[in-house]
């Protein structure tokens, strides 16, 4: 499980600056021995500096150099995406691996992090400086061992920060001779990325002085020079060079209140720009939509037409690879394609006020149909994949949802996104961000329709996930009323089997189960699948405990269902579901079978709602064989995943008995010392331990 969790970590740093890619990092000796410094000193250390400098990349190095340093490891998170300040905190939860279980996600963090010795990376944080400044106040506060990194073009304010200052790379001057020009950091870099395009390029005698001389117009900006470096597959140096000079002369005038930094910039991306052609001039601006990066299938279906044919998207887009406007990022599902932030940011601009609304229209049907395909709660074999890329589009599909709900037009279509992900929003553990999204979708779309009814008990349902049935019970009345309108049939069964989940929660589980198997009757007299699985899963976990024979005929259809159709991640769920319904039936040798297979594959990927509840039942099977140690070790391990997920098995019903009655049993059987280091032991196991040694083992 630690390779599992490492692996999301340098996929974040991967996701954060796909850029990075193929190409080494040049420089910044003095800011990095500065920054390692200043991180011994201080708990807070923010890289400022203009776009472009560099200030991300300078970043993810130095989390790359102290990742060992740490001993509860470096997260990187990347927030020029998120629009919104409200959902910094769960985005943040959520990225640590954390599952919310009430509506307060900064409580789970500061649990969580109260004693980790860990260094959290927080990567632009310019346009959310109020949002990050008190978020990291408090962090700081709760968690005396964390330090922070920031980059922003703005220092945060907070107490105790420390601000490392990241200027432009060094420039020589052109009349220096070669050897005090090849030690510039401006220089090796141009020289670097020049080679990649232009293979055998190298600085010489007859190339240093125009060399060093377009890297001080350049000013020494990394972004700027790599621009500029591409153009060596068309232009000849001396050509490309004198280019920029007329450039630079022109726009010289252009902007004089801005910094003569930015205006080198500005003015580097509008020469870069000038030398695409119209129809790649036209993709630029278009996919600077895409705040998450886009696969080709996508800029095709959002960005073609109107200037841009189907067929030449391919070219286009690797003239835009070509030109260092676009990176390319290798998934195992193929190429996707991101631009830089400050590259996005002036694709942004250059969409005209029409084009900008028809792309709007088309990129969040694109993204309302994406989310509606891929469900998953839909009983079908590719769930897991269905999962990853919602996971690798939520930058998208975020924004997409602030598209609507910025537009009265597109309202409905950000309602009845909200809702096609509530499945997503609980295995990613977010029904934080679920409710945000939904309750300010559900404000402007007040007919009582079909899309608003389905908004509601999905708002119920993520609600009571988090433990919340004061905001769930009144969502669920009004859905009720509207389900029972001619018209709106189909909604009954879902708003009958939330109702049933908030009986039981409530403590009413005589009520809850009866309103559960209506449901269930519902969804099989409609042949619907989909709908019965969750209906059979709560019924048997709800069950389990008053009527365990019955909870086991639930559990096993469930179970059948989803082998049926090869659906793995519901398959965990009702693997634990039965293990728990046979575990109160007796049969403790089925439940461990049935409980570790899930537990394993749940570890494989990283779904640690289910996980924390196999380790619990294990906990539980070890102590009925008496095998009390093992027991304590279990329960420390899956004390530390609840601790994590922010939940508590004694909150739920199904597990609150037997877990009291297995640590006071093994706390009887062992003693209160031997019981405390057991205990101690599973919570420091780490979670591929615990898989390998408990669960594999």
């Amino acid at each position: 499980m630690t390779q599992v969790t490492s692996q999301a970590s340098e996929r974040s740093v991967h996701q954060a600056r796909p850029y990075l890619d193929g190409s080494s990092f040049v420089g910044r000796r003095h800011e990095l021995a500065a920054a390692r410094r200043g991180l011994s000193q201080a708990r807070l250390l923010t890289l400022t500096g203009t776009g472009g400098v560099g200030k991300s990349r300078l970043a993810l190095r130095i989390a790359e150099i102290l990742r060992d340093t740490y001993k509860d490891g470096v997260e990187v998170i990347e927030l020029a995406s998120l629009e919104a300040g409200d959902l910094l905190e769960p985005i943040v939860a959520g990225a640590l691996g954390l599952r919310e279980a009430g509506p307060d996600p900064m409580t789970v963090l500061v649990d969580y992090l109260s004693d980790k010795r860990m260094l959290l990376v927080l990567d632009n944080c310019e346009h959310l400086l109020d949002d990050c400044a008190r978020f990291v106040a408090r962090l700081l506060h709760s968690a005396p061992r964390l330090r922070i990194l920031a980059t922003s073009r703005q220092t945060l304010g907070v107490y105790g920060e420390q601000v490392l200052p990241v200027p432009s790379l060094s420039v020589p001057d052109p009349g220096h001779p070669l050897r005090r020009i090849a030690r510039h950091d401006s220089v090796r870099l141009f020289v670097e990325r020049a080679a990649s395009v232009s293979p055998g390029f190298s600085l010489d005698t007859t190339n240093a002085a125009c060399v060093a001389r377009l890297a001080r117009r350049l000013e020494g900006i990394p972004l700027a020079i790599e621009l500029a470096a591409v153009q060596l597959r068309a232009l000849p140096l001396e050509q490309l060079t004198r280019e920029l000079d007329e450039r630079f002369e022109v726009l010289s005038a252009g902007s004089p209140a801005a910094s003569p930094r930015h205006q080198t910039l500005r003015a580097t991306m509008d020469w870069s720009f000038r030398l695409c052609s119209p129809a790649e001039q036209r993709l630029w601006a278009r996919l600077s939509m895409f705040p998450g990066g886009v696969d080709l299938d996508t800029a095709e279906a959002v960005c073609s037409g109107a200037g841009i044919a189907p067929a030449e998207m391919i070219d286009l887009v690797a003239g835009l690879v070509d030109k260092s406007v676009l990176v390319g990022e290798r998934w195992a599902t193929g190429l996707r394609y991101r631009m830089l932030e400050s590259i996005r940011a002036y694709g942004c601009e250059q969409l005209t006020p029409s084009e900008g609304r028809a792309l709007r229209q088309r990129f969040v049907d694109h993204y309302r149909d994406l989310a509606d395909r891929h469900r998953i709660d839909a009983m079908v074999p590719d769930q897991f994949e269905r999962y990853l890329l919602l996971q690798r589009e939520l930058p998208n599909v975020r924004l997409a949802l602030e598209l609507c709900l910025g537009d009265p037009v597109l309202a409905l279509a950000g309602l009845e996104t909200a809702s096609a992900l509530w499945s997503f929003w609980l295995l990613v553990g977010s029904p934080t961000e679920g409710r945000y999204w939904l309750e300010r979708a559900l404000r402007p779309v007040r007919t009582a329709s079909s899309a608003r009814a389905t908004a509601l008990w999905v708002d119920s349902m993520l609600a009571l996930r988090q433990g919340d049935l004061a905001e769930a019970m009144p969502r669920l009345e009004e859905c009720h009323r509207i389900a029972r309108q001619p018209g709106n049939e189909g909604i009954l069964p879902f708003v009958i089997r939330t109702s049933g989940v908030a009986a039981c929660s409530a403590g009413d589980a005589q009520r809850g189960l009866a309103l559960l198997e209506e449901s269930l009757a519902l969804f099989r007299a409609a042949g619907d699948d989909d709908g019965v699985m969750p209906s059979l899963y709560y019924a048997a976990v709800y069950g389990s405990i008053e009527d365990p024979g019955r909870a086991a005929g639930f559990a096993a259809e469930a179970l059948a269902i989803c082998e049926a159709h090869h659906a793995q991640v519901s398959r965990g769920y009702a693997q634990l579901a039965l293990g728990i319904a046979v575990w109160n039936l007796g049969d403790y040798q089925r439940a461990d079978a049935l409980v570790r297979e899930a537990a394993e594959f749940t570890g494989e990927i990283n779904d640690r709602w289910c996980l924390t509840q196999c380790l619990e039942v294990l906990a539980w099977i070890a102590g009925a064989r008496q095998d009390h140690e093992k027991a304590a070790r279990l329960l420390g391990a899956a004390h530390s995943l609840w601790q994590a997920v922010g939940a508590s098995p004694t909150r739920l019903p199904y597990h609150a008995r037997w877990h009291e009655r297995c640590v006071d049993q093994a706390r009887d059987t062992l003693g209160d010392r031997m019981f405390a280091a057991s205990f101690r032991d599973g919570a420091s196991l780490g979670l591929e331990r615990v898989l390998t040694c408990e669960v594999g083992g």
